[in-house]
């Protein structure tokens, strides 16, 4: 294996078990301990588009609780995912890191590597209790049973838990599940409503009945090869909650600061939803009915976990990001509002989601225009609690605290994507973007075309040639990174 040679002062960790890398998570906790320790919640929702929220202007669906947060925190209108599916953005949440520097090029692909240093990993080192609740999609979470995607007994190739990265407690599935009764489907859909088997259905309401339903195919794990057996009917976004919330109270009880993941399934297809819930949008077509009233279910539990940190005491000690992993499903009623193109795309639809962050009394309540990664949770968590990044290993990400304190208003270091053959770079004010694999390249001006309507390339070919020599640096970067050569 090749190794860099260490060129800088910074503190070099090689692997998760060494000594050396012990030693720095003491002294990492020893520096947090000096610092102010919020709590710290990291909300993600799943193929939410950027005008399914109240926030950003919807006024269909009801997201109450989601817009009062917000409006008592920073609105980011540039908010990008890591990338246009999902397993990728949860990767650069919680490394700093563009998925592609770890082989996580798409959703089902790779698996959290061992040599990765990750957000829960720092801050159990600096004495905070961790838990992951809901969605997982960054590995495999057993060995001995066919579970999800890729989960096959006796198969190894992408174990990777939670427990291996970081997290005391989890509570989470390996990919996707139904938005209500989260491990059965029916077995007969009303196909006259448009209902299947990826898409969505009404829940079944008559549990009396068991010859209608069977296995999702999925399971819930909070332990190694430990299944979870209870307390699985019902809402999924209230189902995951139910595990948040004891987890948050004893970490209180013991004076212990937390740090949660809570990632949302809702609303990834395939969509649930009871007459009640759907009653509520009975005015709108059936498939709008099943998101919104999914959106809704889930927008309660975080007004719930909001008002138990409050109730503990805890909420202006608690900094709450909320983001999507991508743009709405196509196909689907979701919507990226006045951006181009959904999920799977790297125009502004597929990447541009909603986004806020929430700290009362330590973070300015506003809207922010600058442009934000979910790259950018670690270093800009680590920067608040005057911590440092224990290597020199690339990061992708920047710290936003300078950007939330106002005292900077444009973003030096541009963001790349990739997926597939197509290939990004976006800074303050343009985007470079190319979909074949970097045979031809489109620009446009972001401050001033935010649609992507007006391809600007052949008036502006000195800019081009700039940020393609930059992105194709960037590029071989992560590519010296996949093979390992960070660690």
């Amino acid at each position: 294996m090749h190794r860099r040679p260490n060129n800088t002062k910074k503190r070099k960790v090689k692997t998760k078990g060494t000594v050396l890398y012990l030693a720095l998570l003491m002294g990492l906790s020893l520096m947090a301990q000096e610092a102010e320790r919020p709590n710290i919640v990291l909300i993600m929702c799943d193929d939410l588009g950027w005008a399914d929220v109240g926030f950003n202007g919807n006024a269909d669906i009801a997201t109450p609780h989601l817009d009062r947060l917000a409006a008592q925190g920073a609105i980011f209108k540039r908010f990008y995912s890591g990338g246009a599916v999902c397993s990728p953005t949860r990767a650069s949440c919680l490394t700093g890191r563009n998925p592609y520097r770890m082989g996580i090029y798409t959703a089902n692909a790779g698996h959290m590597k061992p040599q990765e240093i990750t957000l829960p990993e720092l801050l159990q080192g600096a004495g905070y209790a961790t838990g992951h609740f809901g969605k997982w999609h960054l590995g495999t979470l057993t060995t001995t049973i066919e579970d999800s995607n890729r989960g096959r007994p006796r198969d190894f190739s992408h174990y990777s838990p939670p427990s291996a990265n970081g997290y005391n407690a989890y509570f989470v599935t390996e990919a996707k599940v139904p938005t209500y009764d989260p491990m059965i489907r029916p077995r007969v859909f009303d196909t006259l409503k448009g209902e299947n088997l990826r898409f969505g259905w009404a829940a079944v309401e008559d549990r009396k009945a068991p010859k209608e339903l069977m296995s999702y195919g999925s399971h819930y794990w909070y332990g190694r090869e430990q299944l979870e057996l209870n307390n699985l009917e019902g809402s999924d976004s209230r189902v995951i909650m139910d595990r948040v919330m004891p987890f948050v109270r004893s970490t209180v009880r013991a004076h212990q600061p937390f740090f949660a993941a809570v990632w949302f399934h809702t609303p990834h297809l395939p969509l649930v939803a009871t007459k009640v819930q759907r009653d509520r949008y009975a005015h709108l077509p059936y498939k709008q009915q099943l998101l919104y009233a999914s959106i809704t279910s889930m927008d309660e539990q975080v007004g719930r976990l909001w008002a138990q940190l409050e109730a503990l005491g805890q909420a202006e000690n608690t900094m709450l990001w909320f983001c999507s992993d991508n743009g709405p499903e196509n196909g689907t009623p979701g919507s990226s509002g006045p951006f181009r193109e959904r999920k799977r795309s790297l125009y502004e639809g597929g990447v541009r989601v909603p986004g806020f962050v929430i700290w009362p009394n330590k973070i300015k309540a506003g809207t922010l225009d600058f442009p934000a990664v979910t790259s950018d949770y670690l270093p800009t968590i680590l920067d608040y609690l005057d911590m440092e990044y224990p290597d020199d290993r690339p990061l992708d990400g920047i710290s936003l605290k300078e950007a939330l304190e106002g005292r900077i208003q444009k973003r030096e270091k541009a963001i790349g994507f990739q997926n597939g053959k197509k290939r990004s770079w976006v800074s303050q004010q343009y985007k470079l973007i190319s979909n074949d694999g970097g045979e031809t390249y489109e620009l446009y001006n972001l401050i001033q075309d935010k649609g992507e309507t007006r391809n600007i390339a052949e008036k502006y070919k000195n800019k081009v040639n700039i940020m393609k020599a930059d992105l194709l640096a960037w590029i071989q970067s992560c590519r010296q990174s996949d093979a390992e050569m960070d660690y």
